[in-house]
């Protein structure tokens, strides 16, 4: 199993869930609030008067045969939106229950 976790600007929302849907993804978990930075190029995303717009965060738990369409998709999608900016991080999940 692998966990992606998948920041993106609050404007993508739903297109990420159209996303999630396609690809037959039901289980996830949402922040809808995620202040930070791009670590090359992109801008602040604080929530505060300076930089007002915000990110929001998905983590979802897959077998591994599935992470490269979504991330394929997340690509896909931040190609389109590259002055919004989407990033996707895969991590191994050991255990669950």
């Amino acid at each position: 199993m692998k966990a992606v976790m998948i920041i993106f600007n609050q404007t993508l929302r739903d297109k990420i869930e159209f996303i999630l849907d396609r690809l037959e993804i039901r289980g996830f978990t949402w922040w809808n609030e995620v202040q930070g930075r791009g670590s090359e190029t992109g801008e602040p995303r604080m929530g505060t008067h300076t930089w007002p717009e915000q990110n929001s965060a998905a983590l979802v738990v897959i077998p591994a045969d599935r992470v490269d369409a979504l991330l394929e998709s997340i690509r896909k999608l931040d190609a389109l939106n590259e002055e919004i900016g989407v990033r996707a991080f895969v991590w191994t999940v050991e255990r669950s229950y």
